[in-house]
Order: C-alpha cells, then sequence, then structure tokens
C-alpha cells in the first residue's frame, strides 16, 4: 500500500477532519436525510423544515453537497443513493445510531485524548464518577443506554449484512451473540436464514430494547434474549458463538477468560466468531483499527484492539482449532475458530 503524498493539505484535512464530522453529527441529529428520504426539498422549504436559521442554511447544506452526502439540482436538494439508504431513519439500513453515539459521548472523551495518553486514565463518564467503569454508567443510566445501544446497532449492521452471506451458516442450527445489544446482528442472520434459532446475550436492563427491536422485525420467537454478566455466568450454548465489538472493551486477562468461556459453551465442531476492526498485521495501514484502539483508551479501564494474528493465537492458546482470518467490510475483520 504506497503512502500519500504528505502535503500541507493533507496535514489540514486531518487536522480540520472534525469539521466535517461535526456537520455530519448536526445533520443527522436534524433529521435531515430522514425528511429528504420524502422526496427533494427546496432550499427554502428544507430550511423551515429543520428550523435552520437563514444566515446557516445554504452554507449548510452545500457542504453537505461537497462531502457527497446530498444532491443539488438548481435550489433543490435530495439525498444520494447511499446516504438515503444509511442515514434515513425509517430504513432497516439506517447505521446514524453510532453518529449519534459518537458526537452525544464520544466528542467529549476524545476531546481529552492527550490527557489519557498520558495518564492511561478513561476520560468518559467515569471520570465524573458515574460508575466504576463504562458499562456500570452506560447500563444504569436509561438514555445513555438508549444512545449506546442504538449506536452498536448503527455500527454492526453492514458487518452483519456480510457475515450473513460470507459463513456457512446452512450448517448450523443455533447461534448466540454475546453482548447483543439491540440484536442488530442477531436479526441480521436470522432474517436472511430462516432455519436458523438465534440468542442475544446482554445485561438484564437490554431486555426490553432487545425484545421491541426484535418485534418490529418480525422475529420474535426466533430470536429470543438471555440476560446474563458474561463474567460471572456461563456463557448460552448455541452451534456458533458471535463476539462483535468485545474483546476490545477488556484487558488481556479479561479477553482470555472470555475466550475460554466462549470454547467450554461450544458443542466439538462447534465455531467462535470475533469481529472488530482488526489492526493490521503489520500496524501501519487499518487506521480505524488503530484509531478504535485509542477510542478504548479513553472508553475503558483496560481495553485494547489487536491484530489478527493476536486474536488467532488467544484462540489456539484457549483450545481452537482451525483458526482464520477474514475480511468482512470496510475496516472490519473476522476471527473464527473451530473448537
Amino acid at each position: 500500500m504506497s503512502a500519500p503524498a504528505i502535503t500541507a493539505d493533507f496535514i489540514m484535512r486531518i487536522g480540520f477532519g472534525f469539521w466535517a464530522s461535526k456537520a455530519l453529527f448536526s445533520a443527522v441529529e436534524l433529521g435531515l436525510f430522514t425528511r429528504l428520504a420524502k422526496g427533494p426539498a427546496d432550499g427554502t422549504v428544507l430550511s423551515r423544515d429543520l428550523g435552520l436559521h437563514k444566515r446557516s442554511a445554504r452554507d449548510f447544506l452545500d457542504t453537505l453537497v461537497a462531502l457527497h452526502l446530498l444532491e443539488r439540482d438548481g435550489e433543490t436538494y435530495a439525498n444520494t443513493p447511499d446516504a438515503d439508504r444509511y442515514l434515513d431513519r425509517g430504513k432497516p439500513s439506517y447505521i446514524g445510531g453510532v453518529l449519534d453515539l459518537a458526537s452525544q459521548r464520544l466528542w467529549s472523551s476524545w476531546g481529552s485524548l492527550t490527557e489519557a495518553l498520558q495518564t492511561g486514565l478513561p476520560q468518559n463518564e467515569r471520570k465524573e464518577g458515574a460508575g466504576n467503569d463504562l458499562f456500570e454508567a452506560v447500563y444504569n443510566d436509561p438514555e445513555r443506554l438508549r444512545i449506546f445501544l442504538k449506536g452498536m446497532t448503527g455500527t454492526s449492521l453492514p458487518t452483519a449484512q456480510r457475515l450473513a452471506e460470507l459463513f456457512p451458516w446452512k450448517q448450523v442450527r443455533t447461534f448466540a451473540d454475546i453482548g447483543t445489544a439491540e440484536g442488530g446482528l442477531p436479526v441480521t442472520i436470522a432474517r436472511e436464514h430462516p432455519h436458523l434459532k438465534g440468542i442475544g446475550f446482554d445485561l438484564p436492563q437490554v431486555r426490553p430494547v432487545f425484545e421491541d427491536y426484535v418485534e418490529a422485525n418480525d422475529l420474535a420467537g426466533r430470536v429470543v434474549f438471555h440476560g446474563g454478566d458474561f463474567f460471572k455466568e456461563p456463557l448460552p450454548t448455541a452451534d456458533v458463538l458471535v463476539m462483535g465489538h468485545i474483546l476490545h472493551d477488556w484487558n488481556q486477562e479479561e479477553k482470555d477468560v472470555l475466550l475460554a468461556k466462549a470454547y467450554d459453551a461450544l458443542p466439538s465442531g462447534g465455531a467462535l466468531i470475533v469481529y472488530e476492526m482488526l489492526i493490521d498485521d503489520d500496524r501501519q495501514e487499518n487506521v480505524m483499527g488503530l484509531l478504535m484502539s485509542l477510542n478504548m483508551l479513553v472508553e475503558t479501564t483496560g481495553g485494547f484492539d489487536y491484530t489478527g494474528a493476536d486474536c488467532v493465537g488467544w484462540m489456539r492458546s484457549a483450545g481452537f482449532r482451525d483458526t482464520r482470518v477474514e475480511h468482512l467490510a470496510g475496516p472490519y475483520w473476522a476471527v473464527i475458530g473451530i473448537k
């Protein structure tokens, strides 16, 4: 992979990347893309519908055109096809929840990245005295929990769709998603493979949100919730266990515990699928994987991201055989191990 030319413009684009991020966050928060999913709109009408001030409206909308999220014909604006697919709240492919999570939680935490780099300490709710760790703080606050769970759905959906296509699901009957959040992954997989029965495993506070999401997707009965703490209780028994965005939350000892518990819960021949924004083995190409590891620095007390080779080694130490690494979508990769 050839390195880009490091010009002053390249450096400035990185340095001011937060401008584009916040423009997108505000568009999602305002429901702009959902409004335009109903049809193109004149800029004046759109500004009125969104409550935009006349001073800001034109520059804001044209910024989104320049970012290739909107199209403009004269004074009429419309979603681009991809924005319509991923940013309309009315579509099952909507990923805006993770952008809300970034805007409402991660934005402020990352403002203290320098402090995190110097202290090794989280910069989120725990810093504010709102719990001993990220999950205690978030799961005990209904509004924070709602934002977090929807964010996890937004993060998971494109990857879940690819996983539904990639893995040989016809060979298994049951699966369980460990740390399921709203249930985006089990719903996606079960919808694509009608013979499967799925379990979503998460802390008990998640149950009503999970069951509402499953019922809204007409999968009640085939996809069920199992409440529990995966450090205190055995994992559900199923032919396949999935851990997405789970291992990176924890330190090395805790990672090893979770992999051992997964091995114990699986039948002979069962599979564990771990997926993350894996860091490339040379640690110099997958920027998102490396940035995600910094996100674990500001969000958790001991979490970190890792390479595919790292995860393969940990799985083999836990007893898994026939481990392999497969690309899913974008910066996401899966590590699959067979018991």
